[in-house]
């Protein structure tokens, strides 16, 4: 059977299972990766499941205990008080008068380290406390916080998407921290213009959302900050492994050798990196709950919990991107680019945008995608590969509705209707997925990279 056939029949099964029959994404993708060795000519029979495994377990190797560890300390950040200690923090920095300003902030910043639903579970009660305060705005709150935090979740480790995708296409964690950020930025600030558009546009009343009343909300503003953890200690868990990694970066873009390069190497690791931190967002958590670690033991439980639902749908991911790439599609797709003239940018930004629109995970979208055409970076590009997964990124954002899970955090945290969701998450995602498509177009034309 034809390569391109097999990945359409995959994406089908995929959709089928995962939005008609509900069936959860990480059993639907191993079915879908089991699936696509069947049918591809490629792959013995009796190989296929061998192969399924092989190709989830290099995935989970290469992200798996950063996974696990990110996780531990987003909780960390959210039950010590931390992660409201940087909001306030930088609501003061950037004035009470433009609260959106710190909330793309803090969106931005608390998403490197935390995943997606977390962050914009502890920053909704915060957009509809602020709403309380202020009267109006609502939806710029809300898409504020949303054009921060996805911003970074799509682009810059160690969340699983831009993480995976440095792994697939042979880029430096160090070099995809410090290209995801130049382009998340001006991603975020596009995202949050059109967050004030969209707000005079559309006008929604703060309604009820699960647990979260208007009294509570009100006493949550008048919460008082000395209770709270200090700055320095809460940013820490936040800013450490990002030292660590782009210290490495730049040190071995300098070739520097000796023990200097050495320990550079150690502690830039990204496992080393994220164990550091969660060691620091431990101690602080343990602080604030009596100085004991044993009453922290269920919290970081929990964490590993959600942290391993989620390394098992991102490994199967990879495992059923890694299966089309046994498949012969990635050859298929690279040589379709070359006699078409598509240039790998062009296919880079649209082969996730359908993925993500068949079946709603972006992490899904960026790990099939960047697995499919790692052929292309292999094979040589006149810019540094680290462009192809920013552009593959940003083509994730698009496709966004009810088959997202992001689509239904949005919803109910903020208590918004489909409709209005449709009116404002889908539409920001989109916004922000061009705009970050453009923006990576121009720094690989400007600045390609192409020697480090």
């Amino acid at each position: 059977m034809h390569p391109l056939v097999i990945l359409l029949l995959a994406i089908g099964v995929v959709l089928f299972l995962i939005v008609k029959l509900r069936v959860n994404a990480f059993a639907a993708l191993i079915v879908a990766a089991t699936t696509v060795g069947l049918l591809s000519p490629n792959i013995a029979l009796g190989d296929v499941m061998s192969e399924v495994a092989a190709s989830f377990g290099r995935v989970c190797g290469g992200i798996g205990i950063v996974i696990a560890l990110a996780a531990v300390v987003g909780q960390c950040l959210m039950e010590s008080g931390a992660a409201d200690k940087i909001v306030r923090s930088l609501q003061r920095l950037m004035g009470r008068r433009n609260p959106a300003f710190s909330m793309v902030a803090g969106g931005y910043i608390l998403s490197i380290p935390v995943f997606f639903d977390t962050v914009f579970y502890l920053l909704a009660p915060i957009a509809r406390a602020t709403r309380v305060r202020t009267g109006k705005n609502y939806v710029l709150y809300l898409m504020a916080i949303a054009a921060g935090a996805t911003a970074t979740h799509a682009l810059v480790p160690p969340t699983p998407g831009p993480l995976a995708m440095a792994e697939y296409l042979d880029v430096d964690i160090g070099m995809m921290i410090l290209v995801g950020i130049a382009v998340s930025f001006p991603k975020s600030m596009a995202g949050l213009a059109f967050a004030f558009l969209r707000d005079r546009q559309l006008s929604v009343p703060l309604r009820d959302a699960p647990g979260v009343s208007v009294e509570q909300l009100e006493a949550a503003a008048r919460q008082d900050e000395a209770a709270l953890p200090a700055l320095w200690e809460s940013v820490l868990p936040v800013l450490l492994p990002v030292v660590l990694i782009t210290t490495n970066t730049i040190l071995s873009a300098l070739e520097v050798e000796g023990p200097i390069g050495s320990a550079a190497r150690f502690a830039g690791n990204p496992n080393f990196a994220l164990l550091a931190s969660m060691a620091v967002a431990v101690r602080t958590l343990a602080h604030r709950k009596g100085g004991s670690l044993t009453g922290i033991g269920p919290s970081i439980e929990r964490a590993l919990a959600s942290g391993g639902l989620i390394i098992l749908i991102t490994a199967a991911g990879g495992a059923f991107g890694g299966m089309l790439v046994k498949s012969g599609i990635g050859d298929e797709i690279a040589g379709a680019s070359q006699s078409l003239g598509l240039p790998a940018l062009a296919l880079a930004f649209i082969l996730p945008a359908m993925l993500k629109l068949a079946q709603g995970s972006g992490t899904v979208a960026m790990i099939t995608a960047s697995s499919i055409l790692a052929p292309l970076a292999a094979e040589g590009l006149p810019f540094h590969p680290v462009y192809l997964a920013c552009m593959i990124g940003s083509g994730s954002k698009l496709g966004s509705w009810m088959n997202d899970s992001g689509f239904w955090v949005y919803a109910k945290m903020s208590g918004l209707t489909e409709t209005e969701t449709l009116k404002t998450w889908s539409l920001l995602l989109t916004v922000m997925g061009f705009a970050g498509g453009a923006i990576t177009l121009i720094f690989a034309t400007l600045f390609p990279l192409n020697s480090l």
